[in-house]
């Protein structure tokens, strides 16, 4: 039986997309052809690899085992056919980069902004959010988390300084509350919570101490899952704010907020970037690597 690959593409598309509508304007063609492309697929091989609904699309068993054998083998036909953007004067090609939004802003931006510039056929494709994706499932080049968070079998790459945590609230608030001594206080304060993309769970605060980790539930009448939400707040005297030191900008060396707690707060490894051991890097990928590199 002859086999058509675009047939093959379409099917991993629409399974990895989950939707014939995103997979079709990935594709570039019309939902109806891809659709039959996908008919037709199933036709030949005689035997259902989805399943529709007017909501959804699915995997049969069938297509479970297709997508789990040919799906990686297609991704590294495209990784070769990257390289060959070697062969060109410049590197060209999307390097897709999953983080959170502070690190965006305070280092991946400004150091990814002179490569850029410097070679305009790079594309960069950033998805900002405090969950924990799955690189390879989700088709990522790279992530960046805390330096501690990071699976064993993942390249790590240090690309910021080590990190502090910090307690702080506006000088309105603590003119109404006692200043909190130790982390136990915090149980008698308003305090400004953040609920976990990845779990759905509410951030325990976690502090140092001589004899080990402290780790206090705090309550409040606020949560947030932004951290930026979590400052406006904060400024605008509703609460305590528990944040990386970076977080709060220069609001509190300019006296906009009063930090409390510091010498609970010790240095703890920082940003790094991360990516699959086996993954054969592009030149553009290279040239980012190197950009973010400490």
């Amino acid at each position: 039986m002859k086999r058509n690959f675009n047939d093959l593409m379409a099917f991993i598309t629409v399974a990895r997309e989950g939707s014939f509508t995103r997979a079709a304007a990935q594709l570039g063609v019309t939902q109806p052809a891809l659709s039959q492309a996908i008919t037709g697929l199933e036709n030949r091989m005689k035997i259902r690899l989805l399943t529709r609904t007017t909501r959804s699309v699915s995997l049969t068993a069938a297509g479970e085992r297709l997508l789990l054998a040919i799906g990686t083998r297609f991704d590294e036909i495209e990784a070769e056919l990257d390289m060959l953007t070697e062969l060109r004067d410049k590197p060209a090609g999307t390097v897709r980069i999953t983080c959170g939004p502070s690190v965006l802003h305070t280092i991946l931006l400004p150091k990814l902004a002179p490569l850029l510039r410097d070679y305009p056929d790079i594309k960069l494709e950033f998805d900002a959010n405090h969950g924990f994706r799955n690189i390879v499932a989700d088709r990522f080049d790279a992530g960046v988390r805390l330096g501690d968070t990071i699976d064993k079998d993942m390249i790590a790459v240090s690309i910021g300084p080590q990190l502090r945590m910090a307690a702080a609230a506006s000088p309105e608030y603590f003119a109404a509350h006692d200043v909190p001594l130790t982390p136990k206080d915090l149980v008698h304060h308003n305090c400004i919570n953040m609920r976990m993309t990845s779990s759905g769970g509410i951030y325990v605060w976690e502090f140092d101490s001589k004899d080990g980790p402290v780790n206090v539930r705090v309550e409040g009448q606020l949560t947030f899952n932004t951290t930026a939400h979590m400052t406006d707040a904060a400024l605008a005297g509703l609460g305590i704010a528990f944040l990386p030191e970076e977080e709060f900008g220069t609001h509190i060396a300019e006296g906009r907020l009063i930090r409390v707690l510091e010498e609970w707060c010790e240095p703890f490894p920082g940003y790094y970037l991360y990516y699959p051991s086996r993954k054969q890097s592009s030149p553009a990928f290279s040239l980012v690597l190197d950009a973010l590199r400490r």
